[in-house]
């Protein structure tokens, strides 16, 4: 029997072949972690996300293509995306995911899809011995949630010229390594880029689950609840963002760029 699975271009901006690609499989079972894995890697995207229907949602799980992970924010944009664009659920359902972090929810709102994801803020962390030489830069702050290290730098400048060492970078124990300033663009709050070569991706276009941690962090020192980030990998990301209790919403635009069968 061949699955579909679609290419789905998440946070894009106006520009085209932006925002962050993933794939999307469509799964009529379960299949096993390995087989997943495989079909991850021969995708090639920093994730490749597999549905199977359940009575209550979707089973949701996300792999890179070296590693399974416990949350992915722009797969699960392109998923819901693409479970409303195939037809799988009407554009006025929610979308309900089953995973690793939990029930995660989408909902299709004034043309943009808004997760629903848990906050996951950061503490202050001393940094690795080489993190700071690997990124190249002066850090304002560094602090680390339960996936990440989140490096605070004085400018927008020094995020978007960042070159990091990736062979260095490659050796620090952490998923992956979000750096964020101000943002001095205007209609913008923040931006950031995040890297994680530790997990196969040496930069991923567009992290969701980056912004459960970068949306408190911005909170507490913007004193604002709502926000506009820019992600400014290559390919560049546009992120709206508010906090609601201990949860961040999430929402941005997704395209298909592809749809396939694997056979």
């Amino acid at each position: 029997m061949s699955i579909p699975i679609y290419h789905v271009d998440a946070f894009v901006t106006e520009k085209e072949f932006s925002g962050n690609p993933a794939s999307v499989c469509l799964l009529p079972h379960n299949k096993d972690a390995q087989w997943m894995q495989n079909v991850a890697m021969e995708m090639n995207h920093s994730e490749t996300a597999f549905l199977v229907r359940q009575d209550d949602g979707f089973n949701l799980r996300w792999f890179t293509p070296t590693v399974e992970v416990d949350l992915c924010g722009h797969a699960t944009l392109a998923s819901a995306h693409t479970l409303w664009e195939s037809g799988t659920l009407k554009r006025h359902e929610q979308a309900r995911f089953i995973t690793r972090s939990g029930l995660l929810t989408a909902d299709y709102k004034n043309d943009l899809i808004e997760l629903d994801l848990p906050a996951k803020p950061e503490q202050a962390s001393p940094p690795p011995q080489e993190l700071l030489r690997a990124l190249g830069i002066h850090a304002v702050y560094v602090g680390k949630n339960q996936f990440d290290y989140l490096i605070e730098v004085d400018s927008e400048e020094i995020v978007r010229k960042m070159k990091p060492d990736f062979g260095l970078l490659r050796q620090i124990a952490v998923r992956g390594v979000m750096v964020t300033s101000r943002a001095s663009t205007p209609g913008l709050d923040f931006v950031s880029r995040f890297f994680a070569p530790g997990s196969g991706i040496d930069e991923d276009p567009v992290t969701g689950s980056a912004h459960t941690a970068l949306t408190p962090f911005w909170r507490n020192k913007l004193k604002k609840d709502h926000f506009i980030a820019y992600q400014a990998s290559p390919r560049g990301g546009i992120l709206h963002l508010r906090i609601v209790g201990e949860r961040v919403k999430i929402a941005g635009s997704a395209r298909t760029v592809v749809r396939g069968e694997l056979v």
